[in-house]
């Protein structure tokens, strides 16, 4: 048993951890039964009862057992451990999280592939979920972000519609280039994300040797209500590791699992090692006159803040070193919630954010039913009193307390002093209108990634990856992109179309 590795060895550990404990088998009510291995008949062989409830029950929830998956993230990791701060930032912001130097809190992570179904392979191109949640006393934060600083599109309202360029083609339920790139090339904001998946951080090594990023700007909030702008950035200690595509391609084949697989044998290693996954947290901040200065938009989620100008603050350690007791109840019933912003820590004008804000809430309440907070591993450690009661699943029904307010018979009230509870202190004019900001500057930041970031040998892997998939659309769709891609930097467009034409006997480029 010795040679296997802990993922393969699960259940060999869980006997020799309980072995000493009798359990007998019991229905839902927690009823012992006398029989699992046949239903109950008339004779022998005659036809099961309507009376057999163990049967009905046991099919019932059978039938019950797979909640919808999420339409994006469906495939995931995930692990728990805690935060650690070790500098401190508190003249920046009241959080309890962040209020001493060696403070713990509690924490889920769960990492994940963005477009792929529930059975996905771990290894192919695709960003990555890097979602946190903290537990902290004041209730939970989570910051729910990915392992590249950007995203494709700056409006919620363009969300779906990038979406299902990503998923299947609704008639032939096949991933459809032309569905990709089209959209692609007609919003050229989506660059700058498409220019880091397709370079070598595209396909990770395993969740392990990712960085992650809350992506978005967000705010801390100070004493006296002081606001500075913030961008959350976690390093991994393992080192960046990422995956040549061959190999890839041949692990989605033999370990589609491989990731998942690789998280947990690294924190059952940490048991006896000591050495747990982790990551170094930190954080760039900009003042609201420095944000107001810049050339470009701060809360544009398609831009990077340049750490020259906004260097990169130590703040303190993720460390993961607790594997899920059950999968199903710690991972797929996770449920990270933008809007879960503890005092301290706010929101800002980013325009994906504030879409954001509502439609996770309201994914998680048809997965997962309108009390998916009430669940274990989406519970507060703070008490909750509120107003809501009932429904699906309700675990805490607040027992006899008024359900309504104002009242007069000691129900919660709001807190006397909230001022650290509000959003963050800004001032907004202008007219209600329909602002596109689809031309807002596409390529500048795009282009110093090409020319700046990469070294030439990534400069080449970045042009045959783009050109090995932009070659599967129609022609008009591959003009259009190459000519967006030459507009980021021309020698990449040109390196891009002689990487094409060299592709012999393909059907996509046989009018080149």
């Amino acid at each position: 048993m010795s040679s296997r590795d802990p993922a393969s060895n699960q259940l060999q550990n869980w006997y020799e951890e309980n072995k000493n404990e009798r359990k007998y088998v019991t229905n839902n009510s927690g009823i012992q039964l006398v029989q699992k291995a046949s239903s109950l008949t008339v004779g022998k062989l005659g036809p099961i009862v309507l009376s057999d409830y163990n049967l009905t029950q046991q099919l019932g929830h059978f039938n019950r057992e797979r909640i919808p998956e999420r339409v994006v993230h469906a495939k995931g990791a995930g692990a728990f451990g805690y935060f650690q701060v070790t500098h401190d930032i508190s003249h920046l912001t009241v959080s309890t999280v962040f209020e001493s130097v060696g403070k713990k809190t509690p924490i889920a992570v769960r990492f994940s592939q963005v477009a792929g179904n529930l059975g996905s392979a771990d290894t192919v191109r695709d960003p990555r979920g890097f979602a946190l949640k903290f537990y902290t006393e004041e209730g939970v934060w989570d910051l729910v972000g990915n392992n590249t600083p950007i995203f494709f599109i700056r409006d919620p309202i363009l969300f779906p519609m990038f979406v299902h360029t990503q998923k299947r083609n609704p008639v032939t339920n096949i991933r459809d280039w032309d569905m990709f790139w089209d959209f692609i090339s007609l919003r050229p904001e989506t660059l700058h994300q498409v220019m880091f998946l397709f370079s070598d951080r595209g396909i990770p090594d395993g969740h392990r040797h990712q960085h992650g990023y809350g992506s978005h700007t967000f705010s801390l909030i100070g004493k006296n209500r002081t606001l500075t702008w913030v961008k959350f950035i976690y390093k991994t200690d393992q080192g960046i590791k990422n995956l040549d595509p061959e190999k890839a391609e041949i692990l989605a084949g033999k370990d589609p699992d491989y990731a998942l697989r690789d998280l947990y044998n690294a924190i059952e290693e940490g048991k006896k090692t000591g050495k747990y996954p982790s990551w170094t947290f930190y954080i760039q901040t900009m003042t609201p006159e420095q944000a107001k200065a810049q050339d470009f938009n701060p809360f544009d989620i398609t831009k990077v803040w340049p750490h020259v100008k906004f260097p990169l603050i130590p703040v303190g350690k993720i460390i993961l070193n607790k594997n899920p007791s059950n999968y199903f109840a710690d991972v797929e019933q996770i449920g990270f919630n933008p809007s879960n912003l503890t005092p301290g820590i706010g929101a800002s004008p980013d325009r994906l954010l504030q879409g954001r804000l509502h439609a996770y809430q309201d994914a998680h309440i048809y997965r997962l039913g309108v009390n998916f907070e009430q669940l274990p591993v989406n519970n507060s450690l703070a008490e909750i009193a509120n107003f809501q009661r009932d429904g699906f699943d309700v675990i805490k029904n607040q027992n006899g307390a008024p359900n309504y307010h104002p009242n007069s018979f000691g129900g919660p009230e709001p807190l006397p002093n909230a001022k650290y509870w509000t959003p963050p202190p800004e001032s907004v004019t202008g007219n209600v209108d329909y602002f596109d900001l689809g031309d807002d500057d596409n390529y500048t930041q795009p282009g110093e990634f090409y020319r700046k970031v990469l070294n030439d040998q990534a400069k080449e892997r970045l042009v045959q990856n783009l050109a090995g998939k932009i070659k599967l659309a129609q022609r008009r769709i591959l003009d259009r992109t190459v000519e967006e891609f030459t507009k980021v930097d021309e020698n990449l467009g040109q390196r891009i179309m002689k990487a094409i034409k060299l592709e012999k006997g393909r059907e996509a480029v046989v009018e080149l």
